[in-house]
């Protein structure tokens, strides 16, 4: 399992279409992924839980990886919320 915590640099935080392309993102892999904010956690893959976070920009998350292909499905959802700015 692997951790790391990141800045959501969004202008507007992360709303519905943001979220869907991350959810996607995460679903291209078979490792288990979760989001923590405000010490909720909640699947990556669910956009549904993703949503009821309300993460606003500049929001600090945790991103929770494990699996098989976890170094790379982390590096994967950085890369997709790096093109949200």
């Amino acid at each position: 399992m692997i951790q790391q915590t990141v800045r959501i640099s969004a202008k507007v935080g992360l709303y519905a279409q943001l979220v869907n392309q991350l959810v996607q993102a995460a679903a291209r892999f078979n490792a288990d992924i979760f989001l923590t904010y405000k010490g909720r956690k909640v699947n990556l893959k669910s956009v549904l839980g993703v949503l009821s976070l309300a993460i606003p920009k500049q929001a600090e998350i945790t991103l929770e990886v494990s699996g098989d292909d976890e170094i790379e499905a982390l590096q994967g959802v950085i890369a997709t919320l790096e093109r949200f700015e």
